[in-house]
This record gives C-alpha cells, sequence and structure tokens, in this order.
C-alpha cells in the first residue's frame, strides 16, 4: 500500500488523538467520513496503525526511574542476540530495547519504582547467562519533553507530494 497525503493526515490525526471520532477525522483531513473510515480500516489492515494505547503521564506518579542500559553481548552469533532479546521481552519494565551499531550491542529502555527494583533487575538478567558482557546505566534526572508521535510529514511528506 502506497500513503498518499491524505493517509499522512490521517495517520498524523490518530497520532495526536488515537480517539478522535470519525467524524471529527473526516472534516480534519478533507474527506467526508465513509471514505475517511475506509481509510482508516484500509491503513489497520495493512498494519500501519498496529493498535490504539493511552499516554500516561510518569511525572505525576512518585518515585519512577527511568534508565537507559547499553548492553554490549559476549558474542555476536544469531542465537546469542535471539537469546538476549527473548530474555530482555519477558521483563515487563523493560519497555524498549534496540539493537544499535557502534561501541555497544543495544540500547534498553526501563521504567522501575527506584534504583534498587533496577538494580535487582539487571542483576536477575546478568544471572541468567544470557550472553552479558558488560553494561552501562544512565540514570534519567528529568525528561523536558518526549514526543509520542512520529514526523510523519518530514519522514514521508515530500515523496508523497504527488500523490
Amino acid at each position: 500500500m502506497k500513503l498518499d497525503r491524505t493517509d499522512l493526515r490521517i495517520l498524523t490525526e490518530l497520532q495526536k488523538n488515537g480517539r478522535i471520532p470519525n467524524v471529527e477525522l473526516a472534516e480534519l483531513v478533507h474527506l467526508s467520513p465513509s471514505p475517511c473510515l475506509m481509510r482508516v480500516k484500509k491503513l489497520q489492515a495493512a498494519g500501519y496503525i498496529t493498535g490504539y494505547s493511552a499516554l500516561i503521564d510518569l511525572a505525576k506518579f512518585d518515585e519512577i526511574l527511568t534508565v537507559f542500559t547499553e548492553v554490549t553481548l559476549s558474542h555476536h552469533r544469531q542465537i546469542d542476540f535471539d537469546r538476549f532479546q527473548q530474555a530482555v521481552a519477558k521483563i515487563d519494565d523493560c519497555i524498549e530495547c534496540h539493537l544499535i551499531s557502534g561501541g555497544f550491542d543495544y540500547l534498553l529502555k526501563f521504567v522501575t519504582r527506584g534504583i534498587a527494583e533496577y538494580q535487582a533487575l539487571i542483576e536477575g538478567l546478568v544471572e541468567q547467562e544470557v550472553g552479558i558482557e558488560k553494561y552501562l546505566n544512565y540514570v534519567v534526572i528529568k525528561s523536558p519533553f518526549s514526543k509520542s508521535h512520529l514526523p510523519l510529514n518530514a519522514l514521508f511528506g515530500p515523496q508523497s507530494e504527488s500523490s
């Protein structure tokens, strides 16, 4: 499925408000409600929209700790990557896992109730013997902003102008 400007506008608006009524969405993207709904369903069927969720403001909670962790594996075979990824996927407090090129292998993002809980999680991961050679922690002091949307127009806008 090739996206056009209208599809990008729909995705942009749904990122801002996934609960927007179809009639309002249609108005914002300059379509009538029926074609708008059909496009949303096509975007869902094609996998561009994978779900809807509520955005939670962590600053409203007391004692929440965010930690970024660089992980370097001892070995770099596919089985080593798979074993590590499977172990990390089971940790609810690990909310992001990125395979990175450069000086280390993975960048993980943890959100926990505090440093003791984080330390217990990372020690448990090391004890599982999933191939961790070393890890470095970066505790987040403050997050001036965190965007929950992708810059779709900047990423895909110019290619879609002729659509």
